[in-house]
């Protein structure tokens, strides 16, 4: 029996792809760094083979580009309106606080992706493969676990349920608003629609994305503009939006920062499984701008036309026609068909990665199509649970904490991966990220550390504390409520002290690294 994984050969040349792009063909690798295997290249249709190999410069392909609609297209969705639309509605923020707080969120989670995008043509390994340089191969299984629950399950069935909500709609609205489609048959088509194309793999996710990157562009473009027109932006903060706006203006602008991060950082933990086939010589500026423009700026489009539409109806149980009714009705159906597209574009990357965060596990499946078979069998997990859970994982429910209650661990995984990175200046031997032996335990530390320091902070509902967790957990916002959520400061403060601190402790001292390079 053949062994799934192969190992790199030392090459060295350098050939020109069929559009003119760069492709790498060799590089050199220690012996023990497992090589994704099969051909692949730039074919669109075949399954990609392996699951979290490495992957050799022959096979590396693309332009930084790609990134932009991969990750433009992702957010043009309900789920990102709503991001607006939560801090108006919700904790009765003013306009233009929402759309600073919106901004300045979208944008720091729009850096840190940048960044982790850039390690992906250097590194050529998916993000949570990556990040066993800093946390050892076993205190690895904390960050791959939490975004393997977060992508397959948090994030996979909140988009499904959208979608197939926008879904039941649009049939309703072509049908005289007559029901055509129920929930389950709803859902289940979405969700064999995403599952499709990430089980197909990496190249299908990228055309899937840049196909539909102009119908979006330019519908919610439209409904953008529209809604903007409509809108009400004199209006101040509103004490009596609810009880959630307790903390007054200031709790409102914090927590429209902290979800607008929380939205953006959602995928980071992501990042370099799609710029990691990018050839090595890509240039990491243009890598950086092409994925960090994409989250950016159709992340605080798309919420700042949220926060315009809640100045101009009330939140219902059904949140989407807040943003649908003010448009003209053939823009509501392009609008619906959508808004069911960009749910699929956001669930094929979070079942593609939520496979691969699995795998980082030590899962190991002797069989060529291992991350596609991985990717099937969790597409499969999480139709049965959004079936049974169906409204009560939509936006509009407990949405917004979730998006706090991610925050909690990615903060902290951030600022560990990311100082690592910087400490070495963004210098690994391949090895490192496959090496059993390696166990680096700094990392681990340093982000449950993060976490630990976050719980003070926690602004959930009181129902998410009574009886479960003792009263220090929030007990900052319950006093405070004008604080807001300041966790993810508290979070990524302490675990990058922490690290740093730890980091200091392991090294030698400068007389003991004479004597060893002696």
């Amino acid at each position: 029996m053949v062994n799934p994984l192969e190992f790199a050969p030392k090459l060295a040349t350098r050939e020109v792809g069929k559009l003119g792009e760069t492709v790498a063909t060799t590089t050199d690798l220690d012996a023990g760094v497992p090589v994704r295997e099969g051909e692949y290249g730039s074919k669109v249709t075949a399954v990609e083979p392996g699951g979290i190999e490495y992957i050799p410069d022959r096979e590396r392909h693309g332009s930084p580009i790609q990134l932009f609609w991969t990750w433009w297209s992702p957010n043009m969705e309900f789920a990102t309106v709503f991001v607006g639309i939560l801090p108006v509605a919700v904790f009765g923020g003013g306009f233009w606080p929402t759309v600073f707080g919106v901004t300045l969120g979208s944008l720091m989670g729009s850096i840190t992706h940048a960044i982790l995008s850039t390690m992906g043509p250097r590194f050529g390994v998916p993000q949570m493969v990556q990040s066993r340089a800093a946390f050892g191969f076993l205190g690895s299984f904390l960050p791959a676990g939490l975004s393997w629950l977060t992508a397959s399950f948090g994030w996979f069935i909140v988009n499904s349920v959208s979608g197939a909500f926008a879904l039941v709609t649009l049939t309703s609205v072509l049908n005289n608003h007559h029901e055509v489609l129920g929930f389950s048959v709803a859902f289940v088509i979405i969700v064999v629609a995403q599952v499709i194309v990430a089980f197909i793999g990496h190249n299908m996710i990228h055309s899937f994305e840049r196909i539909i990157f102009p119908y979006l562009t330019i519908v919610f473009g439209l409904a953008t503009i529209i809604i903007l027109a409509q809108a009400h932006p004199g209006l101040d903060f509103n004490a009596k939006a609810g009880p959630a706006a307790s903390g007054g203006p200031s709790g409102a602008f914090i927590l429209a920062v902290f979800i607008s991060f929380g939205y953006a950082i959602g995928w980071n933990p992501f990042a370099s499984d799609y710029s990691r086939y990018l050839p090595k010589n890509s240039n990491p500026r243009s890598v950086a701008l092409a994925a960090g423009l994409g989250v950016f700026i159709s992340c605080t489009v798309l919420e700042i036309a949220g926060a315009a539409a809640a100045t101009i109806g009330q939140l219902g149980n059904n949140p989407t026609p807040l943003f649908t009714d003010p448009l003209p009705g053939w823009l509501q159906v392009l609008v619906l068909l959508g808004i069911a597209l960009g749910a699929v574009a956001a669930n094929v990357l979070n079942i593609y990665s939520g496979s691969m965060a699995f795998l980082t596990l030590g899962i190991k499946l002797a069989v060529e199509k291992r991350r596609a078979l991985s990717a099937l069998v969790f597409g499969a997990i999480g139709l049965g649970i959004g079936l049974l859970l169906q409204a009560n994982v939509a936006p509009g429910s407990k949405y917004e904490n979730f998006l706090l209650l991610i925050t909690y661990w990615i903060t902290p995984y951030l600022a560990v991966v990311i100082t690592d990175y910087f400490l070495h200046r963004g210098q690994y031997p391949e090895s490192v990220f496959y090496d059993t032996r390696h166990q680096s335990w700094k990392g681990f530390i340093a982000m449950l550390a993060g976490i630990i320091a976050t719980t003070p902070f926690w602004d959930q509902p009181p129902t998410f504390f009574t009886d479960k967790l003792p009263k220090f957990f929030g007990s900052v916002p319950t006093n405070n409520p004008q604080l807001g959520d300041l966790s993810f400061f508290a979070g990524a403060v302490v675990a990058t002290v922490v690290y740093l601190v730890l980091y200091q402790i392991g090294r030698q001292p400068s007389t003991e690294r004479a004597a060893v390079r002696k």
